[in-house]
């Protein structure tokens, strides 16, 4: 009896159906889900888009407002030194043309101003936060519509429209919007009317011209009137010494008589 227990305790410990594992895996059933999304209902959509808080709209949009300063905020240095360029370059320029500028090579930059300065017109990158105070104090004022987004400067201490809008028609990347040409402020037809007038001293020449024809012609008339009577005397004149001589006898005659 002893031995078939042994045997048979040996038999259940080599029997695979005995040996229970230390973990076991339990399967559960798994819950149904029973919330599903639902659209929203239509009348329900429309009173949230109605209750909704829209905030008021300011006036003026804040980027169009001035920037606030704090009190004893000092200016920076390198900013007052690129507005006394500035305000050196626009005093030593008989024409300040305003262009808007995209981007372009620097390739295609350096040759713009090569063309340029072979007509001494320079090309002056200045940002518009440092421009716009300088122009706002001077008798450029009205030009400040003009920048609006990336501008350059074009000036010459000579007037050049006509040079400028030579080089500026093979740039399609700088469009002029404006000028200033010996103080009087131009839109860019005003620039193209003042480019097709003749030179100024061509100009001072038709002008001298005119000026000595209206007088010629005016002395003229005042001559003609004169002349005119001096002639009429002058035959008058000559008309009594024939009539004259006609009347008188000869001096032959007088002594036979005698």
């Amino acid at each position: 009896g002893a031995g078939a227990g042994v045997g048979a305790g040996a038999g259940a410990e080599r029997c695979p159906a005995a040996w229970l594992p230390a973990l076991q895996l339990l399967r559960r059933g798994s819950k149904a889900v029973t919330r599903h999304w639902k659209a929203m209902h239509f009348q329900r959509q429309k009173l949230l888009a109605l209750t909704e808080y829209l905030p008021p709209r300011p006036a003026v949009p804040p980027r169009c407002l001035p920037r606030h300063t704090p009190e004893g905020h000092q200016e920076d240095g390198y900013v007052r030194v690129l507005r006394r360029q500035v305000e050196e370059t626009l005093r030593s320029s008989r024409m300040v043309a305003v262009c808007q500028y995209n981007s372009m090579a620097d390739e295609d930059v350096v040759t713009l101003r090569h063309f340029l300065r072979k007509h001494n017109i320079h090309v002056k990158f200045f940002l518009n936060e440092v421009v716009r105070p300088v122009l706002a104090q001077s008798k450029y004022r009205n030009l400040l519509p003009l920048f609006v987004c990336r501008n350059i400067l074009l000036v010459s201490p000579e007037t050049r429209a006509r040079e400028m809008l030579r080089v500026l028609k093979g740039v399609p990347q700088v469009n002029l919007l404006g000028a200033c040409i010996d103080d009087t402020i131009l839109s860019r037809q005003g620039v193209e009317n003042f480019a097709r007038l003749p030179p100024l001293e061509a100009s001072q020449g038709q002008t001298v011209a005119a000026l000595s024809l209206l007088s010629s012609q005016t002395s003229s008339l005042l001559q003609q009137g004169p002349a005119h009577l001096t002639a009429l005397l002058d035959e008058h004149i000559r008309q009594l010494r024939e009539a004259g001589e006609s009347t008188e006898p000869p001096p032959g005659q007088s002594t036979a008589n005698d």
